[in-house]
């Protein structure tokens, strides 16, 4: 299960990132875990200078702005690409021609 986290104090334009990421996540039907963390210390830990920010498992990926419905939908299809931890069947040694795939060690959870 995905991480989605929204770093934010409560704003309007950070319960609106919150909004588009349940959307789009329902929308998907991608199991994720939202998690508002407005605690202002814990913020600034990510190193952003404006909220709202976006952080998915860890990783900052929008910071500043409110992002488009279309901009999730992207940054979520592409983490959800291949292999997930309940999902690796992309991964099968006679799937080469798949990107996720291409590589020549197939040992690994996801080639």
């Amino acid at each position: 299960m995905k991480t989605i986290k929204i770093l934010g104090t409560g704003c309007p334009n950070c319960k609106r990132t919150e909004a588009v990421v349940k959307t789009v996540a329902e929308e998907l039907k991608i199991d994720v875990n939202i998690v508002k963390v407005e605690d202002i210390q814990d913020i600034m830990a990510y190193d952003i200078m404006s909220t709202p920010a976006v952080v998915i498992d860890e990783k900052v990926v929008i910071k500043g702005r409110v992002p488009s419905f279309d901009e999730i939908k992207t940054l979520l299809k592409e983490d959800d690409a291949c292999c997930s931890d309940t999902d690796n069947s992309c991964c099968e040694p006679t799937d080469k021609n798949n990107s996720c795939c291409s590589s020549e060690d197939t040992t690994s959870s996801c080639c």
